[in-house]
Formats: structure tokens, sequence, C-alpha cells
């Protein structure tokens, strides 16, 4: 994994550096609270994967433009406000091992920079005069906001099917994946058939992304996630890992998985108990199976482009997200 990320990370240091330029630039000059609580999540330890992934697509269109840096910092900023919002509406105390912006500075400041956020990237939107970007972009924040909506109706809900988690993570990742690789192919104003193939990987990038990240919840350790194991349940949120060890389980499992679903201040050794479960029910092997499925229809979907650099950094970006440890 190190070394698959080191080989990404070498191909792209250039476009990343490009992003954080951009993202400093479109966040001045604003007021102190907005500058302070940007930064605060934006710039320790982002992984830029979503604005990276609109540039690459652009230049798999073969984009001659020089706006795609400027315009990738939309995809950051959305995804920045949701965490901001996320963060509240989930009571998390830590992100990427800071207290989380509302513990600071207060709810009603986290809230409106989260909105200042959206609405940020919705003026950047504007700016390019391309209303295919501006329904894009409008389209994606609709999308996040009715599957933080879904998320929460479903808290709590023993037996949650695979089905709703799907359109829950479809909702709140994968059409922020999604749209970013399909902006990419349209403002090199490529044809639909590349759109949409990019839409398809990215899309399903953003799928296996997100379910690699509900594992990491049982295989990882807090310090490397920078958070505490377990997050998603304390805070009433089943993924798919217990969403199939429960569907898997005989009643006593059955019933221990329940209470701890219903108790958010559940024990370590509770914790150590459903692992067992998700263990000895193959729920882990699950998971990375389901993962690995839209890793390869991604992959698969590239196959419309000719060899490139480009393309081999896009599908070990697919790769990356099944390996990564945080």
């Amino acid at each position: 994994m190190a070394t698959l990320k080191k080989k990404i990370l070498d191909k792209v240091k250039n476009d990343l550096a490009d992003i954080e330029a951009a993202l400093k630039d479109k966040l001045n000059p604003h007021f102190g609270l907005v500058d302070k609580i940007a930064r605060h999540i934006i710039f320790p330890g982002g992984k830029r994967i979503r604005p990276l992934l609109m540039i690459l697509s652009a230049r798999l269109c073969s984009y001659k433009g020089s706006s795609d840096k400027t315009f990738s910092t939309v995809f950051e900023l959305l995804h920045t406000a949701t965490l901001l919002h996320d963060d509240l509406v989930d009571g998390a105390s830590t992100r990427r091992g800071k207290p989380v912006a509302n513990l600071i500075w207060g709810n009603s400041a986290a809230v409106l920079v989260g909105d200042f956020l959206l609405a940020r990237s919705l003026t950047i939107t504007a700016e390019t005069g391309m209303l295919k970007l501006i329904k894009i972009i409008a389209k994606i924040t609709e999308e996040m906001s009715l599957g933080e909506l879904l998320q929460l109706q479903s808290k709590g809900i023993v037996d949650l099917s695979e089905e709703v988690y799907m359109n829950i993570i479809w909702s709140k990742t994968a059409a922020l994946f999604q749209g970013a690789c399909s902006a990419g192919a349209i403002i090199a104003n490529a044809s639909d058939e590349k759109v949409e193939a990019l839409a398809t990987y990215g899309e399903n990038l953003g799928l296996a992304f997100q379910m690699a990240d509900d594992l990491l919840d049982y295989t990882s350790s807090s310090e490397i996630l920078g958070k505490k194991t377990g997050a998603d349940l304390r805070e009433g949120k089943l993924t798919i890992p217990v969403i199939y060890a429960y569907k898997t389980a005989d009643s006593k499992e059955k019933e221990m998985i329940k209470n701890i679903i219903l108790n958010k201040n559940f024990s370590d050794d509770d914790f150590k108990r459903l692992l067992q479960v998700l263990k000895k029910n193959k729920s882990i092997e699950y998971t990375e199976k389901q993962a690995l499925k839209h890793v390869l229809k991604a992959q698969k979907a590239l196959l419309l482009f000719k060899d490139s650099e480009t393309r081999k950094i896009l599908i070990d970006i697919a790769d990356f997200a099944m390996a990564r440890k945080a």
C-alpha cells in the first residue's frame, strides 16, 4: 500500500501543489472566522482526491485550458462543507486527529462556514459560465443533502438493509466522485461517451472508497484513523460490515449486536466481541469483495480511453481505494 501511495503521489505532486495554491487563493480574502475554520478542516491531512480526479479526468480527455486547477477547488470545498455539517450532526469529537470545528468555535459558526463553502463552490462554478457544470454542482449539493437526511433517518435501525446503505453512500460520497470525473470531461469538451465513461468510473470509485472507509472503522487503529475506532457505531451509523454481520448472525449474536447498536456508550470489550462476530461471519471479507466489484467496474470504464500515463494513474487510484489504511 505504501509503495502504491508513493507511486501515485510522485506522479501527481505538481497537481497537488497547484490544488493547494488554488484553494488558498479561493479562500482569500475572507474575514477571520471563515479563514480559521476553513483552514482548520481543509489543510491538515486532506487527500485532495476529489479535485485531483477532476484534473486527471480533464487531462485524460486532452484538456488544453488553464482553469482546471481553479475549478477543481469546487469539489474540495463541497466535501469540506459536508464534513463540517456531518461532524455536528453526528456528534463527532475528532477528525484527522484534531477536535472537530464545532467544539472549538461552536455549532453556529461551523454550520455557517459550511454554508459559506457551499455558496463559494456555487460561485466558482457560475464563473465558468457553463450550464452543464452548474447543473452538476447543484445536483451534487442536492444529493449530498438527501444522503445526510437518509442517514439521519436510518440511525439506530438495527436491521438496516444493504440497499438503504448503498443509497446513503451513493448520495454522500459517490455523487461527488462521479461529478468530479464527469466535470473534468465536460470542461475538456469531451464526447458524451467519454463523459459517461468517466461518470461510471467516478461513481464506482466513490462507492468502493466509502466501503473501504467504513471498513477501516473495524480494521484500523485510532492512531492511524485520527479518531476512536467504532466511531460509526457510537454515532448510530450502521455500515456494511455490521449490516452483513447482523444479517448472517444467529439469534444470540443478533441480540448482542442489537445491544451494541442501541447503546452508543458500549465498552471496548463490547466492541471486541463485535469484532469477533464480524470475523466469524466473514463480514470483513464480504465488504472487501463488494468494494472490489466496484473497483473493477471503475477500471473497466477506463478501457474506452487509450493507454496513457493519466489512465494508469486513475487505475492506480482505484486500487489504492481498496489498499489504504486511513
